[in-house]
């Protein structure tokens, strides 16, 4: 039997850390920004966890 794949789109959004979370960016970061504050646009800059049954299928996903 084949080796199984990872899922690309997903190995692209979400990384792994040595602890085993799942680690997404966050959206709405990307253009039209002059109308957002500072605070919210450095916010946006930092990674956020991914928890839950999702955190489950992202590493489904994966696949180590």
């Amino acid at each position: 039997m084949p080796k199984q794949k990872s899922h690309r789109g997903a190995a692209k959004r979400f990384k792994r850390t040595a602890g085993g979370k799942i680690m997404r960016h966050h959206s709405l970061a990307n253009h039209i920004m002059t109308s957002k504050t500072t605070k919210r646009k450095r916010n946006l800059r930092k990674a956020a966890e991914v928890t839950g049954k999702f955190a489950q299928n992202i590493k489904d996903m994966l696949l180590h």
